[in-house]
């Protein structure tokens, strides 16, 4: 997304849907084909957020790994393989990046009146982390697993 499209997208309420995991996997390498400005403009949330924007993050199965908290991770610290940061005016909270993958998620798939939120008559479609996202340094935040998942009010997996 080049920096003229947020004022479209906009314009026209679309939601976009950034894949901030390129900032990790393949950061680097738009650095040296893209060049650094386009770089850090990669799947650029905090733009996106500041024009009243609901963006979504996603993973690319199997490009990547499918990993909701290293797309959490990556939002919040746009850190490259190097350590690098990659754009730091479009990190974003880490309440932001959650949002990002679970209520504007569900409004970009229409289905927020099921999903996507903690409310009487929904599916309680939950996962249970070994951590906090919101109160751990952020560079902890790829490391918390999935302890449990509960779909339609049932668990279907319980790490052992």
């Amino acid at each position: 997304m080049r920096r003229d499209h947020i004022d479209t997208f906009a314009r026209y309420s679309l939601i976009p849907s950034f894949f901030t995991d390129h900032t990790y996997f393949f950061g680097e390498t738009h650095l040296v084909n893209r060049g650094p400005e386009q770089a850090a403009f990669i799947s650029p949330m905090a733009s996106a957020l500041k024009a009243g924007l609901r963006p979504t993050n996603h993973t690319d199965a199997f490009v990547t790994p499918i990993d909701q908290m290293m797309a959490v991770w990556t939002a919040v610290t746009r850190k490259t393989r190097s350590g690098e940061v990659l754009g730091p005016d479009q990190r974003v909270s880490v309440y932001e990046a959650l949002r990002a993958i679970t209520a504007d998620a569900a409004r970009q798939y229409r289905e927020e009146s099921e999903k996507g939120t903690i409310a009487v008559g929904k599916l309680a479609d939950l996962v249970v982390l070994s951590a906090d996202p919101v109160t751990v340094e952020p560079d902890a935040i790829r490391d918390i697993s999935v302890e449990e998942t509960i779909k339609e009010g049932v668990t279907i997996y319980r790490r052992q």
